[in-house]
């Protein structure tokens, strides 16, 4: 039932060894080879190229390598399922991506609604950019992926099903203190010679563009590592940033927020596989859905110091 030749041939790509990959598996060095070369056999054509460093995959082996990682991550499901049944988990793990900000208050808050509701659930939540995460729910490393159509945008794909969660309100969020806290709705214009800092590309992106439909053209001299890292250099003055609107709720204290008059916005989405989604994968996207709706009026400027509820 193990699929050993497939696993040796992958293990040895990912270790760029046969000994290595032996001492992964457990195997003798001779045993993987001989796995490989039957493999290499039956389809007639080399799959690794042996160095004086170790093996890499052959042009054929490189496409074979793609669809061998689908199918053992699939395998090594398709047994786990089996185990939690036979041991009395009636359902598999839920896996959830989600974006940075929505991860940090409204997917949490949705799932802890689901848990209240439906009982006992393991699940995982894993933060990550709209691109990767849908890369992952098509690979099978996710079950839901809650992302946005920020720049640049989610790809039309038939393999997986998007649900329309709401649209989202860009803020600015600034440090204590600042000229502009507590107060708005602003134009781009009054903060548009400000120092900004972003951490990717989608949110520079709707800066730009917000920026360019009012005529003005804003300066993204700081770049953050990640979201956390961002509203940090806000918060010791070097600069003030493009936030989503869903952040708010979880914002440190020592920043504060400004609406924008005609923020740009993005749409929040939840996706699934179309084949075999998790049978939690519904009532989840009924409590997003309830976790999303309050936010969908316009966001009110918070305060120095004061924070929304999430």
């Amino acid at each position: 039932m193990e699929l050993i030749a497939w696993r040796a041939f992958v293990t040895a790509c990912q270790l760029g060894s046969l000994s290595a990959a032996a001492a992964e598996l457990g195997y003798t060095q001779s045993a993987v080879s001989r796995q490989i070369a039957g493999l290499e056999r039956r389809l007639g054509t080399p799959l690794v190229q042996r160095h004086v460093r170790g093996v890499r995959p052959t042009p054929a082996g490189e496409v074979f390598l793609h669809h061998a990682l689908v199918v053992l991550k699939e395998f090594d499901r398709a047994i786990g399922a089996v185990r939690d049944v036979r041991d009395g988990a009636l359902s598999r793990p839920l896996t959830v991506g989600a974006t940075p900000s929505l991860a940090a208050g409204i997917v949490p808050a949705a799932i802890r609604r689901l848990v209240d509701g439906a009982g006992p659930l393991r699940w995982r939540l894993l933060p990550g950019l709209s691109p990767q995460l849908h890369d992952r729910v098509i690979a099978g490393d996710l079950d839901v992926a809650v992302v946005t159509d920020a720049p640049p945008g989610l790809p039309n794909d038939p393999r997986v099903e998007r649900r329309f969660l709401g649209m989202d309100e860009m803020v600015v969020v600034l440090p204590v203190g600042h000229t502009w806290a507590g107060r708005g709705p602003v134009h781009i214009q009054a903060l548009a010679n400000q120092t900004w800092v972003e951490d990717n590309d989608g949110s520079a992106a709707l800066l730009r563009q917000h920026a360019a439909r009012a005529g003005v053209t804003t300066h993204i001299d700081l770049t953050a590592a990640d979201l956390p890292g961002k509203v940090a250099l806000v918060a010791t003055g070097h600069a003030i940033a493009l936030i989503p609107g869903v952040l708010t709720c979880a914002l440190r204290t020592d920043v504060t927020t400004v609406t924008l008059v005609d923020p740009p916005t993005r749409g929040i989405y939840m996706i699934t596989p179309r084949r075999a989604p998790h049978p939690s994968a519904t009532p989840l996207f009924d409590q997003l859905v309830s976790a999303f709706g309050p936010r969908r009026p316009t966001p009110v400027a918070l305060s120095p110091g004061e924070s929304r509820p999430c």
